[in-house]
């Protein structure tokens, strides 16, 4: 199948064939390891973040591919891309990943053995000399599937970080990081937490930590109510700053949102101006750091609290030389509003 047949209607985000999952994924995998290299190369990150930032992107991509591997020859059901602001899959999609691994053995033990399965296709393939029926390449893929996808490399709605310790030039003693995937915008986010812990070993308190920021940081919401949530719930702990990356949303020919970058891209596909491939992605980074500390509660039970500051954002937009150029065009009042001209990264060329 050309890559030109292939044909998303814009009312709907649903990959229905081979050359549907084959492009996606070849898509995603190819602009993650690029953002990995240009969040580094861009300063947007210090090293120790893009550690971790590198970690949360492998999860995803891991459970992107499991994703592929489920539903290639699958022709009862299909994998969906989310509508909205996003370019990820929806949510969902990732709750039937842990869903479906957690009944692994039921499922493989219903599931034809795989040295049957082999001989039929070597039979069919070297003497009929006829193609193997999807039926039966979906249960080769289910199988692969059951056998090889580890439930804990899949992305999580929320997925905790460890604590370790600070850069050397931070005003903190501690980092640590998590992700969660907000179930109402459905892409994911990245948060570090730099943080004094008036303790004598951290270890001793990292369970409460993981706990708070679990129930408190596990949703897009304004950073500095977070801030003061995690604060105010951890008395031994002061935090001193917290960056949230928010990821995307990757504007593509799968994402059929109502986002301006989305449309400017989806329309010159249309027209051809630029490769059925293009896509650009959206950065937000944003901070709150403390400023000073004060006292609050009674006489005999005193919390020291954080006095925040502003919540500072920055914006980017990551795309290929001619979608920069495009969306210079398109939309310079968006391009100029950036936190710096957009960030050029390698274009994706895919032949199905």
């Amino acid at each position: 199948m050309s890559i030109n047949q292939i044909v998303t209607p814009l009312d709907s985000a649903i990959l229905d064939s081979k050359a549907h999952y084959t492009f996606y994924h070849k898509m995603i995998d190819f602009v993650f390891k690029e953002l990995i290299v240009a969040v580094q190369r861009e300063n947007i990150c210090n090293d120790a973040e893009v550690a971790m930032f590198k970690q949360y992107c492998d999860l995803l991509l891991y459970s992107i591919e499991a994703m592929r591997i489920k539903y290639m020859y699958d022709e009862e059901d299909n994998m969906k891309v989310d509508l909205t602001e996003s370019g990820f899959p929806n949510y969902l999609e990732f709750r039937y990943l842990f869903n479906d691994l957690e009944l692994r053995d039921d499922y493989l033990g219903r599931l034809t053995p795989v040295d049957t399965l082999k001989e039929e296709f070597l039979d069919t393939l070297m003497r009929k000399k006829q193609p193997v029926k999807k039926s039966r390449l979906f249960q080769a893929a289910s199988i692969v599937y059951y056998a090889s996808v580890n439930k804990k490399y899949i992305f999580n709605r929320f997925v905790q970080g460890k604590i370790i310790s600070a850069p050397k030039d931070s005003e903190a003693e501690f980092l640590t990081s998590w992700s969660f995937y907000d179930v109402v915008k459905n892409r994911p986010f990245i948060c570090f937490m730099y943080f004094n812990y008036d303790g004598n070993n951290i270890n001793d308190y990292k369970n409460e930590i993981y706990q708070i920021l679990k129930h408190v940081g596990d949703r897009d919401m304004a950073l500095d109510t977070m801030a003061y949530g995690i604060d105010n719930k951890l008395p031994k702990v002061s935090p001193k700053l917290i960056k949230r990356i928010d990821l995307g949303p990757i504007h593509n020919m799968f994402a059929k949102d109502e986002n301006t970058l989305t449309h400017t891209i989806l329309e010159a596909i249309s027209k051809k101006t630029i490769p059925l491939e293009s896509y650009a992605v959206s950065l937000k980074v944003t901070e709150v750091a403390s400023k000073s500390e004060f006292k609050e509660g009674s006489f005999f039970n005193k919390q020291i609290l954080q006095n925040w500051g502003d919540v500072f954002q920055q914006k980017y937009v990551l795309a290929p030389h001619r979608v920069i150029q495009l969306l210079y065009n398109k939309t310079p009042e968006i391009m100029n509003g950036l936190a710096k001209p957009p960030v050029e990264i390698s274009g994706v060329e895919i032949k199905i």
